[in-house]
Parts: structure tokens; sequence; C-alpha cells
């Protein structure tokens, strides 16, 4: 028996199991069977997660077709919630979360327990870097948009229609395309961006090891990130999913970006493994 947490940012949801319930296991294989929606606990992904001091912890994000990712700041946050429930944080309080991709820094900005555990944090997200790139499909179709690093790799491309159609074909399809594209040698995540207002943008994801999701974190920011740089968008940013709103802080070039949204505990149980 496996003991786990599960918990959603934005309905991005993890699963977080400690190293020590994992111990030798295959994690690749455990993830896979553990998140699958139909016959497994059901999740985007899980955190193995260990403690390296009172409010601080290390985890490394397996993606829910088993593949590492170097960071969820989704994730991070469900992390963040959990970890807040151990040790009684309050309002203020920092946690210290080593990640594949560094250290993240997570602020508790507000906690709700009232018939739930949530969490509101402002996570450090390190400093993104961006530049414009076209990318050529194989069905003669060439995109333009910004290969963005957040930490992990995001490919960011401007629509002007609600649907978020590229070229007449759905978002899903070209996502699946760029996703696995030769230019991104890891393979990237992909955010299409419409925007809204100089102050608010929409997106929608295709994440690289899981598909369409409802939001996420480093997305968010990777999105928030092109469209400041190169579409003439203001900080601070709301970036709305279809899982919900987070807002990104970032100064420009060279600057650190924050990361604002909640974070919910869902249920805590075993599931089998064999």
């Amino acid at each position: 028996m496996i003991p786990f947490v599960k918990a959603h940012a934005c309905g991005n949801d993890f699963l977080i199991i400690t190293d020590e319930a994992a111990a030798d296991l295959d994690r690749a294989h455990l993830t896979r069977h553990l998140c699958a929606r139909n016959t497994g606990v059901g999740a985007d992904g899980i955190e193995f997660f260990s403690w390296t001091g009172p409010k601080s912890g290390r985890i490394r994000l397996h993606n829910a077709d088993g593949s590492m990712a170097e960071i969820s700041g989704n994730g991070t946050r469900c992390v963040a919630a959990w970890m807040s429930t151990l040790i009684d944080a309050n309002t203020g309080d920092e946690l210290r979360i080593e990640t594949d991709a560094g250290l993240r820094v997570c602020r508790i900005d507000a906690v709700a327990t009232e018939g739930s555990h949530a969490v509101e944090v402002t996570t450090g997200m390190g400093v993104p870097i961006a530049a414009l790139k076209t990318v050529a499909l194989a069905n003669g179709i060439t995109i333009q948009g910004a290969a963005v690093d957040t930490g992990n790799p995001h490919y960011v491309v401007l629509v002007e229609n609600a649907e978020f159609a590229v070229a007449h074909q759905p978002w899903q399809v070209v996502g699946a395309r760029l996703c696995t594209h030769i230019d991104f040698q890891n393979h990237t995540n992909v955010e299409f961006l419409r925007i809204v207002h100089d102050d608010e943008i929409e997106i929608r994801i295709f994440e690289r090891g899981v598909g369409p999701t409802t939001s996420s974190g480093t997305g968010s920011s990777a999105a928030a990130t092109a469209a400041i740089a190169f579409h003439h968008c203001i900080s601070p940013l709301r970036v709305v999913a279809p899982g919900g709103a987070q807002i990104v802080t970032w100064s420009g070039t060279g600057t650190e970006l924050e990361l604002t949204g909640p974070a919910a505990l869902i249920a805590r149980g075993e599931a089998w493994y064999q």
C-alpha cells in the first residue's frame, strides 16, 4: 500500500508521495499506475517529497506518463499547501522547496481551513528567459511564437480567436505537434495566448507528458513572460486558464518572476500497487 495526499491548483492535480513511501519502487511505473484516471487515483503527476529542514523540502516530479519534468509551478504550490498543514504554517511563513529547476521560495499569503485546507501562495519562479522562435510543422504550417524557459521549456503562441485555433486547426492538435517537434530536443510545454486586456490574458495549455490541462503554474508564468516581453502587456498580469486565474508579477528581463495562486488539499489515503 502506498500512502498519498492529493492536491490541486486550479484543477491541475497532483499526488504527493514521500521518498520513504516510494522506497526503491520504479517511480515511472508507479506514476503511470496511480495517475491513470479510470484505473488509478488520477492525477497530472506525482511530486516525490523529502524533508530537508523544519520548513524546507526536496521534490522530484514525474508527469502522468511517467516521464520526469524539471518543475511544476502548480505542483510546487500543492506541496507547499501540504507542508503548511504539517507545520501549522501561518500567513507570511515561507517554505523553501528544492526542485530540479532550482530553489523555489513559497510565501503563504492566506490560509483557509473551513471545510478543506486551502492556501494562497506567492512563489518566486526564478528569472525567465524568452526569445522569439518560428517553428515549421510537417503540414506546411509555420508557427510564430516565443520559446520561454521558466525552469522548464515552453513555447507560447499568440492567437486572436476565442477558440484558440491556429491556422483553422484546434489548439489541442497543434499543441500535440509542437510538443514533440524536432526543434525541441526534450519536447516542450505549449501555451496558446489570447490577450483580453493589457493586464489580463487567457491561455490554453498542452503540457509535456500530460496533454491538455486545466492550469499550469510554469505555463502561466511563460505565457505572461511572452505577453509582457513581446505583446505590450503590463505587470501585474492576470492569467486566466480553464481551471482559474493566477497573478504574475514581473519587472522584465533579468528579474525574478513571481506567481500568485491558490492550492487546496483534496484527499489523503492509501493505494494498492504491485
